[in-house]
């Protein structure tokens, strides 16, 4: 499966933006969904999942309360909504597909990956 990634730009502190994640080339219904982010100097590190049913979901804590996962079957499209964004916040944010029957919080349990998408937010 194919990932592209859009959505990232220039936002101030406080703001919201929507990634999307747009698949193709296999059944988009059959994979998990994650986006995992990488800041400047920093390790890539999970954000959110979703289960194939698009029925179980999870955050990672820093973003709990802030951050929405979504997935659109018929679109073969799976979305982060982000709000209250701030500066830390900054990084490149990929999306990434997994054939695991299980939502997954780790690289290793994603095959595939998008080419990821830089968010950027100022104070």
């Amino acid at each position: 499966v194919q990932l592209q990634a859009s959505g990232g730009g220039l936002v101030q502190a406080g703001g919201s933006l929507r990634l999307s994640c747009a698949a193709s080339g296999r059944t988009f219904s059959a994979y998990v969904m994650g986006w995992f982010r990488q800041a400047p100097g920093k390790e890539r590190e999970f954000i959110a999942t979703i289960s194939r049913a698009g029925g179980s979901r999870y955050y990672t804590d820093s973003v709990k309360g802030r951050a929405t996962i979504s997935r659109d079957d018929a679109r073969s499209t799976v979305y982060l909504q982000m709000n209250s964004l701030k500066p830390e916040d900054t990084a490149v944010y990929y999306c990434a597909a997994g054939s695991t029957s299980h939502i997954g919080t780790t690289l290793k349990e994603y095959a595939y990956w998008g080419q990821g998408t830089l968010v950027t937010v100022s104070s």
